[in-house]
């Protein structure tokens, strides 16, 4: 086998980022899928971590992991078609492995097209378990609606807000104020802006966006207080923000929902996403990972 080396990603820029661009459409092409490793979220400030594998100066293998709460990480990956079965992956996972030991990572997180047969055996085979599905959906189609709550606004955070969202967040996905603490800790890029949706004086409801480069915009973290759900709150804080982010200049708006989130995936429906791809998720304890 020819001698190989891996290299740490440890700056972003477009000669670097051109061969791993080049993998993935080989990849998509190969597999008859709609993998997407993400690689506009790659930057000094993300926390994302990238690993090449090198053959003779061609790209054959790519790894990326980042963690959200320090505990857990999610990693997705890609072999090239001509490489796979030689122990590209392996390598890798182990070369990122001795990283995530030394940040205290408990649980692997993978991330795998569901359209990608290569990809679903390989997870398969390392022993993981099916974690749930999220559809990718972007903005295909916007129109101007004068109904919804005119007495909704929404605003950028303030340093008084962090306690509210601390606590919307948590009742809204069920997870302990303790974690989202962590959570949040580990997702303050600069490039995120949280914005908290208003009845009044009172704080009904969170949306988060990260912005990428100078068109893309990705939702997240949106919520509102279980006490508020069901009277319409939900749509007019997601159509603002789209109404802001285009007026940025932001064409290009995605989110992400759990596919079993049909009340979600409908509302989005109606503001105007589309289903692009459906990503499956599988983890993995450290302790039970086979070393």
């Amino acid at each position: 086998m020819p001698s190989y080396i891996i290299v740490k990603l440890s700056e972003v820029t477009p000669e670097l980022l051109e061969p791993i661009h080049w993998l993935e459409q080989v990849c998509r092409q190969a597999d008859g899928s709609k993998l997407n490793i993400g690689l506009d979220n790659l930057s000094k400030e993300s926390g994302d971590h990238a690993y090449l594998y090198q053959v003779e100066g061609s790209l054959r293998g790519y790894l990326g992991w980042y963690t959200a709460d320090g505990v857990e990480a999610n990693l997705i990956a890609m072999v090239h078609p001509e490489s796979r079965r030689q122990g590209v992956f392996r390598r890798l996972l182990e070369a990122a492995i001795t990283e995530m030991d030394e940040q205290g990572i408990q649980t692997y997180r993978f991330k795998v097209p569901a359209d990608s047969e290569p990809g679903l055996r390989c997870v398969e085979h390392l022993g993981t378990r099916f974690d749930g599905s999220q559809f990718a959906m972007e903005l295909t189609s916007w129109q101007e609606d004068s109904a919804g709550h005119a007495d909704l606004t929404l605003r950028p955070e303030e340093l008084e807000d962090f306690g509210f969202m601390v606590r919307c967040l948590s009742q809204a996905f069920g997870d302990t104020e303790e974690w989202t603490i962590l959570y949040l800790g580990h997702t303050r890029e600069p490039s995120r802006h949280n914005y908290i949706g208003c009845c009044g004086e009172e704080r009904i409801g969170l949306i988060r966006v990260n912005l990428l480069g100078n068109e893309t915009a990705v939702i997240h973290d949106f919520c509102v207080l279980p006490s508020q759900q069901g009277r319409g709150y939900g749509g007019e804080m997601l159509a603002q923000t789209v109404r802001l982010l285009l007026a940025q200049g932001r064409t290009r708006i995605r989110l992400s929902v759990a596919a079993d989130n049909r009340s979600a995936l409908e509302l989005y429906r109606k503001t105007g996403f589309a289903i692009v791809s459906e990503s499956r998720y599988y983890v993995c304890k450290r302790k039970e990972f086979p070393s």
